[in-house]
């Protein structure tokens, strides 16, 4: 058997926007796949609960990883929650004897309390423009610029994202996103199909995903309008946005959050996928990981002109693409025949070389690129 590369016994701390528990996305299949081999530990952004004592729960998951969520009091100003987090992060490192770790960054806003002097390789996976989201904390750019001065190597979650940060950093490294071929693939099988869509008539149209400011909904209304004989399914939970704002019409249907491993069940029972995003800042940089996850299932899909789905997936035939609902209509016309073998071959050789596990081996080779500095431990915060 092979040795484990030496930087790979040492720990990895990763800090996130995204909860461990919420939708599956790039941070959970990555750091399943680090956590085979070294400790991680996945700090979360603090739970807020009136009266509670600043504090750590600490919880294993799946693949050995540590999950980590600050719970702090409510209603505490910034400069407040960033030293009490500080504090909480330091007392981890310690009492888990965490020492020359990689610090692994989602979001720049941890920078606020998560001091790189503490970690021997800084890695920043940038997989969203997070500044550009509803919401974004005003600090954001500031931090970032604060990350790619500190970071070693800095990921890019697709090639709009790898083209905006190669100017800003001397080791930026493109990762587009990446698929777990044979779970989604099960959606070419005889599937038992999932209880919520046994009432809704074909053909289906469907989305799963986080349905939020990057959704289209003035769209999505008018192209179900356009299309009543379709049942519209949209698989995922409503954030950052009023659920009343979403078009409410007979053949849409919101079905919530589900888990990962019954995606693919509801896969096998649509008839083409759709990805109805809206053109705005929020979606200038996104790279979806659902798309190749739809083909690979064996969908048609179409797609607003979203620049990482226009090339290469719409370039190269594989997504239909259309600017307005009356193209998007249309495309779904084009898009609903049976499934074609030719197709599916082609879907497979476009994403033989693309899974995670390669992902992580590349992302795994360059993190060891990265000379190791000297940790520098800080006091407690008082």
């Amino acid at each position: 058997m092979n040795a484990v590369p030496e930087h790979l016994t040492t720990d990895l701390v990763c800090f996130s926007h995204l909860r461990w528990d919420f939708v599956v996305q790039r941070p959970q299949h990555l750091m399943r796949r680090f956590g085979r081999v070294r400790r991680v530990f996945f700090v979360e952004e603090p739970v807020r609960v009136a009266g509670a004592s600043p504090g750590l729960t600490i919880s294993r998951r799946e693949g050995g990883v540590r999950v980590v969520v600050p719970t702090l009091p409510s209603l505490s100003d910034r400069t407040t929650v960033d030293r009490w987090l500080r504090r909480l992060v330091e007392r981890m490192l310690q009492e888990q004897a965490i020492r020359d770790a990689t610090f692994w960054y989602y979001t720049p806003m941890a920078m606020s309390f998560a001091p790189t002097s503490r970690a021997r390789r800084v890695i920043y996976d940038c997989m969203d423009e997070l500044s550009a989201f509803k919401d974004a904390a005003p600090e954001m750019l500031a931090y970032e610029r604060e990350l790619l001065a500190r970071a070693d190597h800095v990921f890019t979650g697709g090639h709009s994202l790898y083209e905006s940060k190669a100017r800003r950093h001397p080791s930026v490294h493109e990762f587009p996103s990446s698929i777990d071929a044979e779970h989604f693939r099960r959606a070419r099988t005889v599937l038992d199909e999932p209880e919520p869509l046994r009432r809704l008539p074909h053909p289906r149209v469907g989305f799963y995903g986080v349905i939020d400011e990057r959704c289209d909904a003035e769209l999505l209304g008018a192209v179900a309008a356009a299309r009543p004989e379709l049942s519209f399914v949209m698989v995922g939970p409503v954030v950052k946005i009023d659920p009343a704002s979403l078009p409410q019409l007979p053949n849409i249907h919101y079905l919530g959050m589900k888990d990962y491993a019954e995606l693919p069940a509801y896969l096998a029972h649509w008839d083409a996928a759709m990805m109805p995003f809206a053109i705005n800042e929020a979606t200038r940089f996104i790279s979806p990981t659902k798309t190749p996850e739809f083909l690979v299932a064996g969908l048609r899909v179409v797609s607003t002109p979203v620049p990482d789905v226009v090339t290469p997936y719409g370039r190269d035939g594989f997504v239909h693409i259309a600017a307005t609902p009356e193209e998007f209509a249309s495309r779904l016309d084009e898009a609903l025949p049976a499934r074609d073998p030719a197709f599916l071959a082609a879907v497979d050789a476009l994403v033989s070389s693309s899974s995670w596990d390669a992902s992580w081996a590349r992302m795994a080779r360059v993190e060891a690129q990265a000379p190791a500095r000297a940790a520098q431990p800080e006091p407690l915060a008082s």
